[in-house]
């Protein structure tokens, strides 16, 4: 890790973690906001519809690389209810932010998260990609939990258009950083969008567990990390001081 001058990281369950949110709290809001709107929509009965919607356009996305973004999911799961509402219309853009909003307030940085990147700042040129469809709502978490002034670089796939494991992402973390890939190190938690994404396209990745310890201790569910297996030539820190102990600061 000596050629290391820049380091990129995951956002969810690397950084910070929401497990404390229910998705049917954020679906709730979502459905509420397009009531409030005056669409009749039930959550019983458009909850499903959305849920399948949004995993075929998640799948579909995963299959080629190319980001999705949940005013298409809405769009379409209005379309089969009888509200034939574009992707751009207002009415949707309002809720995508009263479902985001669910996220902005139960994000919490994991244990230890703030004083890791503080070591790290001015030693390393940091910077953020995350799989993650709204980019305001994941910049107005950075904000919120103080992240954004250790990162030099931010790039949100919702953004660029590119999701991870897809190189072009990590191209476009690269480029920002104007560091040859070789001299990145890029710490994820998800085996295939972060460790083998990074590695398939130059970067010197970074196995996190941080994330699988601190919800390990908070659950008693055995499967809750079943089937993660590391590549023993990839570096693995379960936790920040066992990072920058790989880095040399410690």
């Amino acid at each position: 890790m000596h050629q290391v001058t820049a380091i990129g990281f995951d956002l969810f369950d690397t950084l910070i973690t929401v497990e404390r949110l229910g998705l049917h709290e954020a679906l709730g809001r979502l459905v509420g906001s397009l009531q409030g709107q005056g669409l009749a929509v039930q959550q019983e009965s458009f909850v499903p519809v959305y849920r399948e919607a949004s995993r075929r356009f998640v799948e579909d996305a995963r299959s080629h690389g190319r980001e999705t973004h949940n005013r298409f999911w809405i769009s379409a799961a209005l379309h089969q209810v009888g509200y034939p509402l574009s992707p751009d219309d207002r009415r949707i853009a309002l809720a995508v932010d009263a479902y985001f909003s669910a996220f902005l307030d139960y994000a919490a940085l994991l244990p230890d998260t703030q004083n890791m990147l503080m070591a790290l700042k001015g030693r390393y040129r940091l910077g953020l990609l995350s799989n993650f469809t709204h980019a305001p709502a994941a910049k107005a978490i950075l904000d919120r939990l103080g992240v954004t002034p250790f990162l030099e670089v931010t790039v949100i796939s919702g953004e660029i258009g590119y999701r991870k494991p897809h190189a072009q992402a990590f191209d476009v973390l690269s480029e920002r950083f104007g560091v040859p890939r070789d001299r990145i190190a890029f710490v994820g938690d998800d085996l295939d969008n972060d460790v083998h994404g990074a590695r398939q396209a130059g970067l010197l990745p970074i196995w996190t567990t941080c994330a699988r310890a601190h919800k390990s201790a908070q659950t008693t569910a055995s499967t809750l990390w079943s089937g993660a297996v590391a590549d023993p030539t990839v570096p693995t820190v379960a936790s920040w001081g066992e990072l920058l102990t790989l880095l040399g600061g410690e």
